[in-house]
């Protein structure tokens, strides 16, 4: 993985049930539960660990390699679920 590359937690809302499992196993309190809908990651916060994506139920968490800011890609999927 390149210096560019960062692996972080990401989240399809469209798949997440809410269940809270991957905020309860973030070591790093880096995920919450937003409005009851949908898991949302803290990417600052966020290590890449991946024991939420190895928690999760419904497989809607996943630890990517990414060099486009999650936060954009979060922002996109947030307006896409509201819509």
């Amino acid at each position: 993985m390149g210096e560019d590359q960062m692996r972080k937690a990401a989240n399809d809302i469209n798949r997440c049930v809410a269940c809270g499992v991957c905020a309860l196993q973030c070591p790093r309190g880096a995920i919450s539960i937003c409005k009851g809908c949908y898991a949302v990651v803290d990417i600052a916060t966020c290590v890449g660990c991946g024991l939420c994506a190895g928690a999760c139920p419904t497989g809607s968490m996943s630890i990517q390699d990414t060099l486009t800011p999650l936060r954009d890609i979060q922002e996109e999927r947030t307006e896409d679920a509201a819509r």
